[in-house]
């Protein structure tokens, strides 16, 4: 026996029910985890390991602007609610549907139009509006698929963000991005397959929580790893005093010879998974100070995104640096902006929460563009849900507030196979129900088997966002606690409609 053999201290705290364990586990076991892999991935396909069908995209960049944005002052134009300020909401609009705790002691839930001008942009079959506060996302209006009719049943925020993230409102979930990361696995070793940011906000009233980019109960090497913008970019990025980079080596050495051991003894996938974080968090020592320097970007770059480019944590250097990350083949980029929830003032909030957002993705998609990236590149805008068309407390041409809207909300893609400058689905005269063609008011249900043409469920957007990155909805599936789980549940459906 070899007193200074590492594994021997570790042998010896091993109890009789982890004994047993060992041994049930058998030969049979190993030979099954060498023949799967380290990760289930989804089924090879025809586009290459992970994918089921030839993709369109080669990843996906989400921004997702966390408490609700207003389609009403954003995208939705309503010129019939100018005739109606301040009346009330006709009962056959709203037709018994549910509202918030916050809004159901009002007497009256009066039409609430918004200040702002549209402008047309006539580019597609019907033309897309875009308010006055989004000017430079209006510029490429020419390369925006835009929704009208995105709905969810959700009607709170943290369900509601948990939902469209995880595809339940329940926690506990996989995330979208870890679901891909399960999906494709990464294209680059130096570089996590799912990076996530935070940007700035005036108005960053919500909370985020990890399980929005959380791996549920995939192994824990496909969760999100969180770019800070103040300090290091990724916490302990940097050895601590007086330990060199060797001694960093050496210790992981050691830290994966032991836990090879304990994966021989109990053949624990989440083992493997703590190695491979490991070795990443050792590579991106390297490889994340280089990404997140942006001293070598062109003036004409930081003209075209805007100044606050310059200042880390904006999302203006947000969207820049996820075209950055784009460029070094990380396949999953995900944007958090929060402050969208606008109960009160919403012009006030909702005009500095658009200055934020609005060069920034305007140049997103002029950048990917101009670099030859937008076709296979997928950018995905929009929140957990819409805002009301009547008002929430006092109404004034100039101030108002809106509450939480589920039934339609507007969300927009642009590149990855999608078909650009054109508009899906409509919504009522009052921006309150998805609509038919004739303007009567639609009432969709997700179900597995039927699908009401002209809507888009939040199932339905994640289907179509992995089918445009070879993956069958259906077939990515993970078996958990004696059932298969999949992102879209047993709801969803492709939106063959809006692809190229």
């Amino acid at each position: 026996m070899n007193l200074h053999d590492p594994h021997f201290e570790n042998r010896l705290m091993m109890t009789r029910r982890q004994l047993f364990g060992r041994s049930a586990l058998g030969v049979g076991t190993a030979a099954m985890a060498n023949l799967l892999g380290n990760d289930l991935l989804a089924s090879s396909g025809p586009a290459g390991p992970g994918t089921h069908h030839p993709a369109k995209a080669k990843r996906v960049i989400y921004l997702f602007m966390s408490g609700g944005p207003s389609h009403h002052d954003l995208w939705d134009y309503k010129p019939k609610m100018q005739e109606m300020f301040g009346q009330d909401l006709p009962e056959y609009v709203r037709d018994g549907q549910r509202i918030t705790g916050m809004t159901a002691g009002q007497k009256t839930l009066p039409v609430c139009p918004t200040k702002y001008k549209f402008t047309k942009q006539e580019n597609n079959d019907r033309g897309v509006y875009v308010s006055e506060l989004l000017p430079h996302t209006a510029t490429v209006a020419k390369d925006l698929c835009v929704v009208h009719s995105t709905f969810t049943e959700a009607i709170n925020h943290d369900p509601a963000i948990t939902y469209i993230q995880t595809g339940s409102q329940i926690p506990g979930r996989p995330s979208l991005g870890a679901w891909l990361s399960y999906g494709l696995g990464s294209t680059n070793d130096n570089l996590p397959g799912y990076v996530v940011m935070h940007a700035h906000s005036s108005f960053a009233e919500q909370s985020l929580f990890g399980r929005l980019w959380g791996s549920g109960f995939l192994p824990s090497d496909h969760q999100g790893v969180l770019m800070r913008s103040q300090g290091d970019a990724v916490l302990y990025l940097n050895n601590p005093k007086g330990v060199t980079r060797k001694d960093r080596r050496a210790q992981l050495d050691t830290l994966v010879a032991l836990n090879q051991e304990q994966h021989k003894r109990f053949a624990d996938p989440d083992i493997l998974a703590r190695i491979k974080q490991h070795e990443m968090a050792y590579r991106m020592q390297t490889s994340v100070p280089e990404l997140m320097d942006l001293s070598g970007e062109s003036d004409s770059t930081f003209e075209l995104y805007g100044e606050e480019a310059r200042n880390p944590g904006t999302f203006a250097a947000s969207c820049l640096n996820a075209r950055r990350l784009a460029e070094r083949g990380v396949r999953n980029i995900q944007i958090f902006h929060r402050g969208w929830d606008a109960h009160g003032a919403l012009p006030k909030e909702h005009e500095s929460q658009c200055k934020d957002v609005d060069q920034g993705c305007a140049a997103l998609i002029k950048d990917l563009k101009q670099r030859g990236m937008l076709d296979e590149t997928l950018v995905v805008w929009g929140g957990e849900f819409g805002r009301t068309a009547y008002c929430q407390g006092g109404l004034t041409r100039a101030n108002y507030g809106r509450d939480h809207h589920p039934r339609c909300f507007t969300v927009w893609m642009a590149g990855g196979g999608v078909k650009p400058g054109i508009t899906y689905g409509q919504t009522d005269d009052f921006g309150y129900n998805i609509a038919d063609a004739d303007g009567n008011p639609l009432r969709p249900q997700p179900n597995k088997d039927r699908w009401t043409p002209g809507t888009m469920h939040i199932h339905d957007l994640n289907a179509t966002i992995l089918h445009l990155l070879g993956i069958d909805h259906r077939k990515l599936t993970y078996r958990y606690q004696g059932r298969d789980f999949r992102l879209t549940d047993v709801h969803g459906h492709v939106m063959y409609d809006l692809l190229v």
